[in-house]
């Protein structure tokens, strides 16, 4: 037998014993309280020789009742209403049994017995299961000095990860006192700790209590009340946590595992994005899908999206194979149902390109392929025309060729009024496949957004290594903003718009209100427990070549139609003539080739909106 196994076995049979000797302990007891502790009279009736007689029996019979009700499988130390309930229904069926016995086997016993015993009996082996607690709860708080914490939240996460909190041997925090914006939970307790007002009343509370952690128990406060809490948390100098979602709180498993520190996410959260997964899942349904850049941060999402709908098979493109490597292993591990191949190779390479489309014949096409650093592309603009636009043409061009169904790019809000070579190459790229629209059978569209929290690359990973280095945080400018949204609510809405595509459709989706990077910087310092400026400095660096302030989603000249999604939107731009298009593009990419110098140029005739900054 196993160590764990034999100590499991030795304290479930310390617990019978103990049990045996409660219930016999809990009768005469009983008797001796009958006969309101007169030990004469008790000896005098004779119940005791009487109910020695039964004694084995009942004793065997009750323990097998505890048994039934699992009184032998409860973890103790964590015992709680359940547990009690169930010593209650075990201690009632036992005084049952001791009449139905009693009378059964004609031994005489006071009729009022079985009910003196029922409560005798529940009072003595719920001492004995919740003393063990109590005493096991003095045990660990003596052990180490807890960390003195503040819980925001007195409704049922509150409860749950308060309970948690107290019963766990490796929690660190010692709960002092709770906040709750409801004035009719204020001044009352719970689990022992007190609600000692609104949120109000944090500062002052951290100061009192002298405060070290802060706990967000509200799974279900939408992101704009979080906002306003975890704001008033930060003028403290206390380490935030907070639980990930209600969907834990749903499925019940909410509890001290799930805490987290609160994130720069957490602050920049919107409301939840809906989308129609019902009409998402239809237009999927049995289609052959193709991913390009599928390792990619927005193309692996959009992998892991698709998988969970009822597709035929998902077709993984992408030249950095361990990237590529990485999803394919999510994904066996997570859908080990879905039909799925992964293949290896360049956008830029017709050949390979064109040899996908032959041999898997995909029906949906998202193209996420592409460069999208702006310093690096203004460095190599080269290979940012070879890979975003010419990679864009043999895609887009093979879609039409094998007759997909759809072909989805991903811009984005570089693209308008660029003054980077990266965002002239997408507002080339969106133009492609506007102009192919007109005469292919695929239906093609566009999503613009701007920029995707936690993306490769992106300002919030690198100010948590500048951060954790000590500083100094770099910010470009000062004034600087942008446009932030979810990697995940993100691909949604592109799925959404895969639905409304018709012809050429470029959407633009709402990204909520621009966020200034330097507000950003400054809540991830005091997110870590730092203070901006003091403890961690920040340094202004100036925009970096093809930088704007600001982001736009549409130029002067586009308006915008609605979508059944509020947060979709349908741009209108200007036409174009197709061949004068195709030309350019042949002359583009000769000067990529052989006339490097002259390349910019030739991307300003193309997008007129194109001004390089510096010019």
């Amino acid at each position: 037998m196993h160590k764990l196994d034999k100590v499991r076995a030795m304290r479930v049979l310390s617990l019978v014993v103990v049990d045996a000797i409660l219930i016999n302990a809990a009768v005469l007891g009983s008797l001796l309280l009958r006969f309101e502790f007169s030990f004469v009279n008790l000896e005098l009736s004779g119940f005791v020789p009487n109910y020695m007689k039964l004694a084995p029996f009942y004793t065997v019979f009750t323990l097998l009742i505890f048994t039934t009700f699992r009184l032998y499988h409860s973890l103790w130390a964590y015992a709680g209403i359940d547990e009690l309930r169930n010593i209650c229904a075990a201690s009632l069926t036992s005084g049952i049994g001791l009449y139905v016995i009693s009378k059964l086997s004609g031994i005489l016993l006071p009729r009022s017995l079985p009910v003196i015993t029922i409560l005798v009996m529940t009072t003595l082996v719920g001492s004995g299961r919740f003393g063990y607690r109590v005493l096991r709860r003095f045990r660990d708080a003596s052990r180490e000095e807890k960390q003195p914490t503040l819980l925001i939240g007195a409704g049922a996460a509150g409860s749950l990860v308060l309970r948690d909190l107290q019963n766990s041997n490796h929690s660190k925090n010692k709960v002092l006192c709770i906040i709750d914006d409801d004035p009719s939970k204020h001044g009352t307790y719970l689990l022992g700790v007190k609600v000692v007002g609104g949120r109000e009343k944090i500062v002052e509370m951290v100061e009192k209590y002298q405060i070290k952690d802060i706990i967000l128990a509200m799974p279900a406060a939408s992101p704009s009340q979080k906002r306003a809490i975890i704001a008033l948390c930060q003028k403290t100098r206390c380490r935030i946590q907070t639980l990930p979602g209600i969907y834990q709180l749903a499925s019940g498993q909410v509890s001290i595992q799930q805490i987290r520190n609160v994130e720069v996410e957490d602050l920049l959260g919107r409301e939840k994005v809906n989308v129609d997964e019902t009409e998402i899942g239809e237009k999927l349904k049995d289609k052959v899908i193709l991913v390009t850049g599928g390792g990619g941060s927005i193309g692996s999402e959009l992998c892991r999206q698709v998988a969970r709908k009822s597709i035929k098979k998902l077709i993984i493109f992408d030249i950095y194979e361990n990237n590529a490597y990485d999803i394919q292993q999510e994904l066996r591990r997570t859908c080990p149902d879905l039909d799925l191949e992964v293949c290896i190779g360049s956008v830029r390479d017709e050949k390979r390109v064109n040899a996908i489309f032959e041999k898997y014949r995909p029906d949906v096409v998202c193209h996420a392929a592409a460069h999208k650093h702006v310093p690096l592309m203004e460095d190599s603009p080269a290979e940012a025309i070879k890979n975003n636009v010419f990679g864009t043409y043999n895609v887009a061009c093979a879609a039409d060729k094998y007759q997909a169904e759809n072909f989805l790019l991903i811009s984005t809000d570089k693209a308008v009024n660029p003054t980077n070579i990266m965002g002239a190459s997408k507002r080339i790229c969106e133009m492609i496949i506007q102009t192919l629209s007109k005469t292919s059978k695929t239906r093609f569209a566009a999503v613009r957004f701007g920029n995707v929290l936690g993306s490769n690359g992106s300002v919030i990973p690198l100010f948590r290594k500048q951060i954790a280095a000590g500083g100094p945080v770099t910010v470009t400018h000062k004034d600087i903003i942008r446009y932030f949204m979810t990697i995940s609510e993100a691909v949604s809405l592109v799925l959404q718009a895969c639905v409304y595509a018709k012809e050429g459709e470029v959407f633009v989706l709402d990204m909520g209100d621009p966020v200034r990077i330097d507000d950003l910087a400054r809540n991830m310092i005091r997110l870590s427990g730092l203070e901006p400026d003091v403890d961690i400095k920040i340094e202004y660096t100036g925009l970096r070549p093809g930088e704007k302030l600001y982001e736009e989603l549409l130029m002067q000249d586009e308006g915008l139609d609605t979508t059944p999604n509020q947060l979709i939107f349908i741009g209108h731009f200007n036409d174009f003539d197709h061949d004068v298009l195709m030309h350019s593009l042949e002359e583009l990419k000769e000067a990529c080739e052989h006339h490097p110098d002259s390349m910019k140029e030739l991307v300003k005739k193309i997008v007129p909106t194109y001004h390089p900054s510096g010019e």
